[in-house]
């Protein structure tokens, strides 16, 4: 009998616990829409953040529930867009890509070194040292962190130490823009093609003693543009995208092509009375 009493006390403990959790578990049930796993399915499980939320599935979540339409993911195709609009029933939405822009183009061909680096081989720790020895202070030091954190293989490093963007790859995720010390990556839609290729605060033609490609605040493109789309900021040309851009005029007149049209295929094409750029090689500092 003395072994009976706590086998039965132990009997009833577990019935109690057993009805408790099957009570707590139907009053703190949360029901969830069955489609939110379908949708994430047909996601492209980038998880970049470009459609604006944290990953696929807040955002297969936010499609089911009828907040966002699935054209804000950019990543996707139009194939794959459709799919989910049809399978929601609702329509596919527009949402224009964003893609990373590169404010420099500084590669070692048109711009020195002042001081050579030797160190840890990445633009984080040679920015810590005097800036990263480059002559112009605001340039890219072409280590390529970006390149190290981009997921996607989105960004390459090019001849000339500098990192080049394939909009098709990139999901504007924004890894680069916190990996550049100097700033140098910004997340941009695809219209934006009228870019200034530079970020240099100076001012002058003493610019050019350290790069080709430099913008000098010769205040040219600000001229040219109608309805004052460009405003000369800190001697750096600033473009308003709040207004019509979709025009190559002031780039025309650039000395250096620091403000460029960017085309998909083409690259960065500068205007008619940019200085071209020949050089394949390193330049040395003290030649132009």
């Amino acid at each position: 009998m003395s072994i009976l009493i706590p086998i039965a006390a132990l009997g009833i403990l577990s019935l109690f616990l057993a009805g408790f959790i099957v009570i707590g578990y139907k009053k703190l049930y949360v029901y969830e829409d069955p489609r939110i796993d379908q949708v994430e399915e047909m996601l492209p499980h980038a998880n970049c953040g470009a459609c604006g939320f944290p990953g696929c599935r807040p955002f297969a979540e936010a499609l089911v529930s009828g907040v966002a339409l699935p054209g804000k993911c950019t990543v996707s195709n139009d194939a794959g867009r459709q799919a989910i609009a049809t399978y929601l029933n609702v329509s596919v939405g527009a949402e224009e890509k964003n893609v990373a822009r590169l404010a420099c183009g500084g590669g070692v061909n048109v711009a020195i070194n002042k001081a050579t680096y030797n160190g840890l081989e990445t633009c984080q720790a040679a920015s810590l040292v005097s800036g990263g020895g480059k002559g112009c202070f605001y340039g890219c030091l072409g280590y390529g962190d970006c390149k190290v954190v981009c997921d996607f293989d989105a960004i390459t490093m090019n001849e000339f130490s500098l990192p080049e963007v394939d909009v098709d790859k990139c999901t504007a995720c924004g890894d680069c823009v916190e990996a550049c010390p100097k700033g140098l990556f910004s997340l941009h839609p695809v219209s934006h093609r009228l870019w200034v290729a530079c970020k240099s605060l100076e001012a002058g033609d003493h610019v050019l003693d350290v790069c080709d490609v430099g913008c000098t605040a010769c205040g040219k493109c600000a001229m040219d543009a109608e309805n004052n789309l460009i405003t000369m900021v800190k001697n750096l040309p600033v473009i308003d995208y709040s207004k019509k851009h979709n025009t190559q005029t002031p780039i025309e007149r650039c000395p250096t092509g620091a403000i460029v049209w960017l085309d998909d295929r083409l690259g960065a094409i500068k205007g008619k009375e940019s200085k071209k750029i020949i050089r394949k090689g390193s330049r040395q500092q003290g030649f132009s």
